[in-house]
């Protein structure tokens, strides 16, 4: 019983630490600089650990079950997966971050541009009279989602619990080698997987009220400050990513002939 307590124990210290990698941190950066309430973005850091540890634990589980060995070539394309992952997140938002609005006023005689956002959709109409706004609000694509699915409290969770699935797809198989290594059990093993995942969602959960914490500190006293957040938040990410991509590509060989995997 000592034992399995302490592989219980040391699963979820381990949880804790590997939502501290830093494709984690970034890619659910690029999603938290948006958000101005800390428990808001706690919720945000539980739905990627929520869905991190469902693939974790799916994946995790088939392969010590049934003592899959995964082929170089597949286990490197799960890892890709992170990498262009980070390169849409971090192009996303600096698209995202260069819509917004800048601090200083025009002069009085100038028509002022008024910035709003419906879900995603940030743009900017004139406050002159004969240049009235040329939509309608629940025309535009976020607006008729918001419509459609708005209601729905999982609606806001669905970006990152997928961005949590595509994390969890990446180190499954490392996972589950790990364990497979340290505990002759099935039944230990796959209990180690979700105490591991409980351990992930906690982890992450904290990270990310940090995180929105100092954004929202910022926000409030700095002007502008959101929109620099935002456009590192990207420009990290878009980097990281594409760092990511080219040692997975070429320096572990998936777009060559003699793919080499290390699971990490």
């Amino acid at each position: 019983m000592i034992s399995l307590l302490t592989i219980l124990a040391v699963g979820f210290v381990l949880g804790m630490r590997h939502a501290t990698d830093a494709d984690h941190v970034i890619a659910v950066s690029t999603i938290v600089t948006r958000e101005h309430k800390a428990s808001r973005a706690a919720v945000i850091g539980a739905a990627w650990g929520l869905g991190h540890t469902v693939t974790i634990f799916a994946v995790g589980s088939i392969l010590i079950l049934f003592r899959i060995t995964l082929p170089p070539r597949v286990g490197l394309s799960m890892e890709l997966a992170v990498g262009l992952m980070l390169i849409v997140l971090g192009i996303r938002n600096l698209r995202a971050s260069f819509a917004w609005p800048l601090g200083p006023r025009r002069p009085a005689h100038t028509p002022t541009i008024h910035y709003h956002a419906h879900g995603d959709y940030i743009h900017a109409h004139s406050s002159r009279l004969d240049n009235p706004p040329s939509h309608a609000h629940q025309q535009t694509p976020v607006s008729r989602l918001d419509h459609w699915f708005g209601r729905s409290s999982l609606y806001s969770m669905v970006r990152p619990l997928l961005i949590g699935i595509v994390h969890g797809l990446a180190g499954s198989a490392a996972i589950a080698l790990l364990v497979l290594s340290t505990i002759p059990s099935a039944r230990w093993a796959v209990g180690y997987l979700v105490i591991f995942g409980f351990g992930t969602i906690l982890g992450m959960m904290l990270i990310t009220l940090a995180m929105a914490s100092t954004f929202s500190f910022g926000q409030k006293h700095f002007v502008n400050v959101g929109r620099h957040f935002e456009w590192a938040a990207g420009a990290i990410s878009l980097v990281f990513g594409m760092f990511v991509t080219y040692q997975i590509g070429f320096g572990a060989g998936l777009f060559t002939a003699n793919p080499v995997w290390i699971p990490k």
